[in-house]
């Protein structure tokens, strides 16, 4: 989506200027630097960049984030070469050097969340937009999700839009079933997830009465496949993606488990929209232990927490997942998505490290957790855990140094320029690496089929930090995106009908 830039008192959008092709290894701007011990001929780099890498780092930051990494691939290609331009990038935000951050910085040489920033920011991109964002009209329900999740997040009361999400939403649902982007647009699960979860969000018995749930339960029945998937709107392709929004909106509204009647996959012997779809999930594991988006394609850090996020929604993760996964080889290829000395997550092999990876690849660990850890206690954490299973150090540095713009909002990388989806998504991941999430034997619904996806809970981690108590975000449940849900209720028959939050501060 088109960058935009916001301030505390007024937004800049920028357009690109030009499309520019990928730097090679002849482009001075993004060539190597070369390295004793390699023999492998780059391009000069200028003096001044040099100077720069060279340049000591503040006190309390860990070489291994100070330092391009000691072991080099002789061989030089395109993504190589973007990788070291990245790497030297993202070298004088890790250093604490880099003159355009912001302080103060802590005892470890983290620099501090520019709360009142990125608050600013998030209340900017709910207003209105320019009229060359018309290209985004489609967007306009995860528009909303981003805004409200991350204002939450930050600390800030997202029920005051409550009356102009619904105002956005209402046009946007179809007769049929579903919301689509906008007025006249077709339904999309994408937008229909979005849809829900925003309204989650604001909560309240008037926000899910917007919801017909009979034609989405309807709509929802048309979508599901003989395989066990589902296509993402009626005609279009069938992913994980289009699963996890399924099993998502099935599950926070209540909607029933079996399949209407007289739909195709009823034709195919199956009865229930859960019937299938763990195997159709197994299937999409690849041979490096990713999840691709469907069975036979590349493995992404997206899909797998589509994935791993749908299995637990479908049961216990402890069981679930160590069924229909392979989870020595899913443990492999995620760990290899943590980049250093940046510190953050790749989507995939041999890609760049990516902000919005923070939640797509950061999210899925408190799953696999959960299921390595086993059978839930009573009432609070584990008695015996694995563990951390990625670096939390890594992910905190790499966020505050590297993902934070100079007028507020979050980004994918240096030299990015910020969007509401990488704010929302590198919060996200930012909150998660902060909490311990875990399950319990207790739910807030006595519904047999989802109670394990209600039975999570959260604890801030208080030891081992290298962040302040200040730079705390509040806590996103690890399937849904959205504030823990409260048991209530609401007559609307939707389980998070009003799991709406209470903000401590307002704006």
């Amino acid at each position: 989506m088109p960058p935009i830039v916001a301030g505390k008192h007024r937004r800049k959008v920028r357009f690109s200027s030009s499309n520019q092709p990928p730097p090679t290894a002849s482009d001075p701007a993004t060539s190597q630097q070369k390295r004793p011990g390699t023999s492998v001929k780059h391009s000069k780099v200028s003096s001044a960049r040099i100077m720069a890498t060279q340049e000591l780092p503040r006190a309390g930051i860990p070489e291994l984030f100070t330092q391009p990494p000691s072991v080099q691939d002789p061989l030089a290609t395109e993504s190589s070469d973007l990788q070291s331009a990245t790497i030297e990038k993202c070298l004088p935000f890790l250093k604490g050097i880099q003159s355009s951050q912001q302080g103060p910085f802590n005892a470890h040489g983290v620099p501090a969340l520019q709360r009142d920033d990125h608050i600013a920011y998030l209340y900017d991109s709910l207003e209105d937009y320019p009229s060359g964002f018309v290209i985004l009209d489609a967007s306009r329900p995860w528009m909303s999700y981003w805004g409200l999740a991350g204002l939450f997040m930050i600390g800030e009361d997202p029920t005051r839009f409550r009356s102009r999400l619904l105002q956005t939403l209402r046009p946007a649902q179809n007769r049929t079933g579903g919301f689509g982007g906008g007025h006249g647009q077709i339904s999309h699960l994408a937008g229909s997830y979005a849809a829900v979860l925003s309204l989650a969000i604001v909560g309240g018995e008037e926000a899910f009465s917007v919801i017909d749930r009979h034609a989405m339960w309807q709509w929802l029945g048309r979508l599901k496949q003989a395989d066990g998937g589902f296509r993402v709107c009626e005609g279009g392709e069938e992913d994980v993606r289009g699963a996890y929004c399924v099993m998502a909106i099935l599950t926070l509204l209540d909607l029933p488990v079996e399949l209407p009647p007289n739909v195709e996959a009823r034709k195919a012997g199956l009865e229930n929209l859960t019937d299938g779809l763990a195997q159709y999930l197994s299937r999409c594991q690849t041979y490096e232990g990713g999840i691709s988006g469907s069975p036979g394609v590349e493995a992404h850090g997206a899909y797998a927490y589509c994935a791993l996020a749908c299995l637990a929604l479908l049961g216990p993760p402890e069981e679930t997942l160590t069924r229909h996964m392979n989870l020595p080889l899913l443990l492999s290829w995620l760990s290899a998505r943590q980049y250093a000395p940046e510190g953050g997550f790749s989507g995939r092999t041999n890609k760049l490290v990516d902000g919005c990876y923070s939640h797509w690849v950061g999210g899925c660990w408190p799953i696999i957790q959960s299921a390595l850890d086993g059978k839930p206690q009573a009432n609070g954490p584990p008695s015996t855990t694995v563990g951390s299973l990625f670096s939390r150090e890594g992910l905190t540095r790499y966020i505050l140094s590297c993902c934070q713009a100079k007028h507020g909002g979050l980004r994918d990388k240096p030299g990015k320029h910020p969007d509401s989806y990488h704010t929302c998504y590198v919060l996200a991941g930012l909150s998660a690496m902060q909490h311990y999430h875990y399950r319990t034997d207790r739910s807030v619904t006595s519904d047999r089929n989802f109670a394990s996806a209600f039975s999570w809970k959260s604890t801030p981690i208080r030891e081992g930090n290298v962040y302040e108590k200040s730079d705390r975000l509040e806590p996103l449940h690890p399937l849904f995106g959205i504030p823990f849900p409260r048991p209530t209720n609401c007559g609307s028959g939707a389980k998070l009908a009003l799991c709406r939050p209470t903000r401590k501060r307002s704006r």
